[in-house]
């Protein structure tokens, strides 16, 4: 996994630098400029730029920006640098390097400064190949002021390419929110890598991600805990179930799937596939009795187990007593997909889970019974919820929005209360641990975003839960091959033509993948 880190942590390794081991400031402003146009012409070939136009703000971030105005020219390049302030607000770093790039536009027509006034400022300099935005940096919060609203609106409707330093204008990189945010192909973020741009608007805007050195030795930044994780092809590996020669279909763990209804049928199928597509041994379908020759012909492997639902096609109060024997010899069971919300299907999930103390993947109907905070009431061990955003903020008694407000901190007081996993699906989808520890997938696409794709997660959790008593590791495993999968897709359909179904059975050539990039 990789290690993520908060903006004020990276704003306390430039102070170590520069007050314990004597880096004057401007060295270090000096070292990123250098590397920023390093990765530029890694990335874009700078010789193909005609014009590149640089938004500097006041702070150091402007700084960099008028830094690395001198490295491009020197590389031949039209510069235009587009100021946001008057020079008596600069930082004094950022001052030093714009008072450079006022003498070199003396002496040279590669290098052009444009006070900015209002929009026509933009507008004037005509046909722009690159923007490069230096305006606010990482220490921004609140509102954005009108003319940096105004100049981001005219680049993010330009053409031009479009980077990054450091954080995009208008981000809040400690919630990763924004209104209006500058919309970046990629953002070369300095020091080490910052949280807030993997997910919410960070992930949204930030475009790819990519790490920029100011001159500071890693073993410097190792020191800092990490404020989260991103993970990676080793996580998917290292909470892979072992699989033994001599193990058999018990033993290779045995799951009980309670889900589907009349109205959700595909919902209990793909879970349930989805379990034995991640290798568990045995997987039992709790059906409404009046509905199981439909779930037959559709779900040949797995093992029906139908309880008497009086012909109402959903969960009743009477499946307990039916499928009771088979609950108490599974080793996990997921339940949730396609139940409906009917107040007696409620009532009988409650009673499941108090009944059994078995692991419990939670997700879909099942988690309307810990709506508006009721899950405070429910005393549950080796549970995970796997809530989208709208369930989680129903849970909770909050709207999406307030939640979205601050994604992290919601999060991570949900699991201080419970002590239990969650697995907050998303785009990226979001694991917090019980010990406090957070995890952002770093896998999967757009062509998700359809019915089935959460049921098929919740199938995979189950199955790694089955074969592994290490919750955590088996987690970040289920989450990183699921949208792994679907990544795997896209080298032969579209984001338009994945389907929860194939996303399941191409998880042994996600398995397969990261086996082979790790040898």
């Amino acid at each position: 996994m990789i290690p993520l880190y908060s903006s004020e942590q990276i704003r306390a390794l430039d102070n170590y630098a520069i007050q314990k081991e004597k880096m004057p400031s401007i060295v270090l402003m000096e070292n990123a400029a250098i590397n920023i146009f390093k990765i530029l012409n890694e990335e874009l070939d700078l010789k193909k730029i005609n014009t590149t136009l640089i938004l500097c703000g006041k702070g150091n971030n402007g700084g960099d920006g008028f830094a690395l105005a001198r490295h491009l020219v020197n590389n031949g390049n039209t510069v235009y640098l587009l100021l946001t302030a008057s020079e008596k607000e600069y930082s004094p770093d950022s001052k030093t390097n714009f008072d450079i790039c006022k003498q070199i536009a003396l002496s040279s027509e590669k290098l052009k400064i444009v006070k900015y006034k209002n929009a026509a400022s933009f507008d004037s300099i005509g046909k722009i190949d690159l923007i490069i935005d230096a305006i606010l940096g990482t220490g921004f919060k609140g509102e954005l002021e009108n003319r940096y609203k105004t100049i981001i609106e005219k680049a993010n409707n330009s053409t031009s390419i479009r980077i990054a330093i450091d954080s995009p204008t208008g981000l809040n990189l400690a919630t990763s929110t924004g209104k209006i945010v500058f919309n970046a192909r990629f953002t070369i973020t300095l020091g080490g890598l910052k949280s807030g741009l993997f997910y919410g608007k960070g992930y949204e805007y930030g475009g790819s991600i990519t790490l920029g050195s100011i001159g500071i030795r890693d073993s410097i930044l190792l020191k800092q805990k990490p404020e989260s994780f991103l993970l990676d092809n080793e996580d998917a590996l290292a909470g892979l179930p072992i699989k033994n020669k001599t193990s058999h279909k018990y033993s290779a763990g045995k799951v009980l799937v309670v889900a589907g209804s009349a109205k959700y049928v595909g919902a209990a199928i793909l879970t349930s596939k989805a379990v034995f597509n991640s290798g568990a041994g045995a997987c039992y379908l709790a059906i409404p009795d009046s509905m199981k020759s439909v779930f037959q012909t559709k779900s040949i492997s797995t093992v029906t187990a139908p309880y008497d639902d009086s012909n109402k096609k959903y969960l009743t109060k009477n499946a307990l007593e039916n499928i009771n024997e088979i609950a108490k010899k599974c080793d996990v069971i997921a339940i949730g997909p396609g139940l409906g919300r009917e107040e007696e299907t409620l009532e009988e999930v409650s009673a499941i889970l108090k009944k059994y103390n078995k692991k419990f993947v939670i997700d879909a109907d099942a988690l309307t019974l810990f709506k508006n905070g009721n899950y405070k009431k429910h005393n549950l061990k080796n549970a995970v919820f796997t809530p989208h955003h709208g369930e989680f903020a129903s849970m909770l008694g909050i709207s999406v929005e307030e939640l979205e407000s601050d994604i992290i901190s919601h999060g991570k007081n949900f699991v201080q209360e419970t002590k239990l996993f969650l697995v907050l699906k998303g785009a990226p989808t979001i694991i917090f641990s019980p010990e406090g520890e957070i995890f952002i997938n770093s896998t999967g696409n757009s062509g998700m975003s359809k019915f089935g794709s959460g049921d098929v997660l919740t199938g995979i959790i189950a199955g790694f839960l089955a074969q592994s008593n290490d919750i955590k590791s088996s987690l970040l495993s289920a989450v990183y091959l699921h949208s792994l999968s679907a990544d795997l897709l896209l080298e032969n359909r579209t984001e338009f033509s994945i389907f929860p179904a194939q996303i399941s059975n191409n998880l042994p050539n996600a398995i397969k993948y990261v086996r082979k990039q790790n040898l």
